[in-house]
């Protein structure tokens, strides 16, 4: 984890949930993160991928998520 630096924009503090299948409605195990800044970048129902670092995860942006972060981060 790298925690603060140049370059990096806190958006927010998110809740972080493990959703059980099965509970809630889930349909299978997933993780939830929710924080209402992430769907400035990440329209509801768009896609995208996860992968895992050291200290927790990052998530990979597809091109129009990349220019929002980018119109965003410029505000």
């Amino acid at each position: 984890m790298s925690g603060p630096g140049e370059g990096k924009i806190k958006l927010g503090k998110a809740d972080v949930y493990l959703h059980v299948k099965g509970k809630s409605g889930a349909s299978v195990t997933h993780i939830d993160v929710e924080l209402p800044e992430l769907n400035k970048i990440i329209k509801d129902k768009e896609s995208t991928y996860v992968g895992g670092k050291k200290g927790g995860i990052f998530l990979g942006l597809k091109k129009e998520m990349i220019e929002r972060a980018e119109k965003l981060a410029h505000e």
